[in-house]
């Protein structure tokens, strides 16, 4: 398929482009940006005016629900909410049911997402055999069956021999450890520890919890030399930590979540169960920390954390409610929503949902390693077109996703999706 996009306003972070320009695609690449080749005849012509051209999305933390959890997200919602998000590549923890820890799971997931021609799937394979903490599973055969990294998901790993272990061998082969860093026996409450969890009585999690397990994977890290991805981080105190660790030149990187990038514990209210969530809102200090570290770029990339929840497990008393929310058509007008509140700009907020990302993906994108997150000629095709002046009001019944459950409900943001085109073709087209 041949599409032209003309008239757009063309940004390209990476490397700084951003200028007026018509962008051209065949055969799934980027034929040219600026002058059209005269013999290039469009099957479909987007004219762009007044509109952002942008790199696909690149959304790192996003799940899918499939298999095991059907009833709160299918593959079909699932990846229609994400090209609406204009998301064109996502990755999706290995907590599924059964958990993804046999290439044949692995190789299915990746199957039936291809047949969809959505948003590219890149899996995360399980650390231990079953999230349980104990075998580690074949990282090799994982590999080769898909899979761009290893992680526990939500589930700690007790035992710091296994993590050593699962590190070492991770560094021997070059892969990719992503953690989610909480102490499991400090990390089994439902709200951030503060005045406000206390007034609730609400059992807490302190910023403990990150910090003692920030320590420990980084001492594992000098030791063995494994370059590890820590996901979702949500404190202040995290954030220094993860600082010094770059400074000293670990092989680290770390992402935060739309919702510890905007919220805050006081958001909970009168026990709103929409904010609960996995890692629990923390204070203003935290998330004016975390809004700054993604703005002096201590914080490599924005995620949705995308985990829909369906309504008999939500409309629960607050520390029942299972913690999880709808994030992925929010991603872009949250990050721009950031941008403009904090004087990063677009390109910026931009970059932390494109490039950035994409970097710390790294090799595991194989061929698509050279542009993913980019526009450049002869490149893929993955972009997103968007207006930046087409506020809309957050009304969780028009979602896409399955799971209608969002803390941003009500919310306004300031830029919308018009069309999503994934590997040359045309995925998402607004109504």
């Amino acid at each position: 398929m041949k599409i032209l996009i003309k008239n757009g306003r063309v940004i390209n972070p990476a490397s700084g482009f951003d200028q007026v320009a018509d962008l051209a695609i065949a055969a799934g690449r980027i034929v040219s940006i600026g002058a059209v080749p005269a013999d290039f005849v469009p099957n479909k012509t987007m004219d762009a005016s007044g509109c952002v051209v942008a790199p696909g999305l690149v959304d790192l933390s996003v799940r899918l629900r499939e298999p095991g959890h059907e009833h709160e997200g299918m593959l079909e919602s699932e990846l229609a909410a994400a090209v609406a998000g204009g998301v064109t590549s996502l990755v999706c923890p290995p907590d599924t049911d059964p958990v993804l820890d046999e290439p044949g799971l692995v190789e299915m997931l990746k199957f039936r997402a291809e047949k969809l021609h959505q948003s590219r799937v890149f899996p995360l394979g399980a650390l231990t055999r079953g999230l349980r903490g104990t075998a580690l599973t074949e990282m090799s055969q994982l590999t080769e069956a898909g899979c761009v990294g290893f992680s526990q998901a939500e589930v700690p790993l007790e035992d710091t021999q296994v993590l050593q272990r699962a590190l070492q061998y991770a560094a021997s082969f070059g892969f990719t450890v992503w953690l989610r860093p909480q102490d499991m026996h400090l990390g089994k409450g439902v709200a951030a520890s503060g005045a406000l969890a206390t007034r609730l009585g609400l059992p807490g999690v302190p910023v403990a919890a990150e910090t003692i397990a920030l320590h420990t994977i980084f001492e594992l890290v000098r030791a063995t030399g494994a370059r590890v991805h820590l996901c979702r981080i949500s404190s202040a105190a995290g954030l220094a930590l993860v600082a010094r660790a770059k400074a000293e030149g670990l092989n680290v990187s770390c992402d935060v979540s739309i919702n510890s990038l905007h919220l805050t514990d006081t958001d909970i209210g009168y026990f709103d169960s929409r904010m609960r969530l996995d890692p629990p809102l923390r204070q203003q200090r935290d998330r004016d920390a975390l809004r700054q570290g993604l703005l002096d770029g201590t914080v490599d990339a924005l995620v949705s954390d995308h985990s829909p929840v369906d309504e008999d497990a939500k409309t629960l008393p607050f520390a029942e409610a299972e913690p999880g929310a709808t994030g992925v058509e929010l991603l872009l007008g949250l990050a721009c929503k950031w941008g403009d509140d904090s004087g990063a700009g677009l390109a910026r907020a931009l970059a932390v949902l494109t490039s950035e990302p994409a970097r710390v993906l790294g090799s595991s994108l194989g061929t698509l390693q050279a542009s993913a997150g980019q526009l450049l000629k002869g490149g893929v095709a993955d972009v997103c077109v968007f207006n930046p002046n087409q506020p809309w009001t957050v009304e969780p019944s028009a979602l896409r996703s399955q799971g209608k459950h969002t803390p941003f409900s009500g919310y306004e943001l300031p830029v919308r999706v018009r069309w999503t085109v994934v590997g040359g073709q045309l995925a998402y087209e607004a109504s």
